[in-house]
């Protein structure tokens, strides 16, 4: 039962996080003309979608490859590529977002790092950039002590589910710092909540229901890889859905 559990949850996560990417793009797409590298509106508009991506959908994607049940027998090592891999291509997104975004502003004129969106998003990816380093470094290459390892395991995990915290509320605040931007006409201004007031709101609460079944999974103990000498009394597990 419980890896059933398991397995819908992983499907409802992965329509949700498709959902989010969608409704970014259509969201850029429809109100705000696509997108493009060579102007800079147009470029901008990749940042949203890049940071979604990446920074909350493939970095949520990549903090479950230990919740799945194939991961708790065999070589660890695969998973471990696996995680770092997911990671890492969520940061590269990522970066290429930032690129966008302070390009457009440089291009337009307009300050840099000066909103609380800003100050957390740039947080966000500091931190990102400094726990993907520390695991790689850590768990991934073979010179750590297994000492030095269970040491460090508890604050990898901690700010893990705390940098994805960040980078949802990141989120959810440039969803509106943007809507207070683009909805200053007096016909139709953000407090008269128009449709695409109504759209981006409704993209920003998809982005927290998926954060918050990302983070109800990391912190379900039954899915947990066990510890060593651990698995036997957890094998069951493994074969609730056969």
């Amino acid at each position: 039962m419980a890896v059933g559990r398991f397995y819908l949850s992983c499907l409802m996560l992965g329509s949700l996080g498709l959902l989010c990417i969608l409704f970014t793009i259509y969201w850029m797409r429809y109100w705000h003309n696509g997108f493009a590298w060579n102007v800079s509106d147009l470029r901008f508009n990749w940042h949203p979608v890049l940071m979604v991506t990446g920074m909350v959908v493939l970095y949520g994607a990549a903090s479950l490859v230990y919740r799945v049940p194939q991961s708790w027998v065999g070589p660890k090592l695969p998973w471990k590529a696996l995680h770092a891999a997911l990671h890492l291509l969520a940061f590269i997104l990522t970066v290429v977002g930032l690129v966008a975004v302070f390009s457009a502003h440089n291009k337009k004129h307009i300050s840099n790092l000066y909103s609380l969106h800003s100050w957390v998003g740039i947080t966000t990816v500091f931190l990102f950039a400094c726990q993907w380093f520390l695991g790689f470094t850590i768990f991934l290459l073979p010179w750590a002590s297994p000492w030095q390892r269970s040491l460090l395991k508890p604050i990898h995990v901690f700010f893990g589910a705390f940098i994805l915290s960040l980078a949802i509320a990141s989120v959810v605040s440039g969803i509106n710092e943007k809507l207070f931007f683009s909805l200053t006409n007096v016909t139709k201004p953000y407090s008269s909540l128009p449709s695409e007031a109504v759209f981006a709101n409704t993209t920003g609460m998809l982005v927290v229901i998926f954060g918050l079944l990302v983070l109800y999974i990391l912190l379900a103990s039954s899915w947990k890889r066990p510890e060593p000498g651990i698995l036997t009394n957890r094998q069951p597990l493994l074969h609730d859905g056969e």
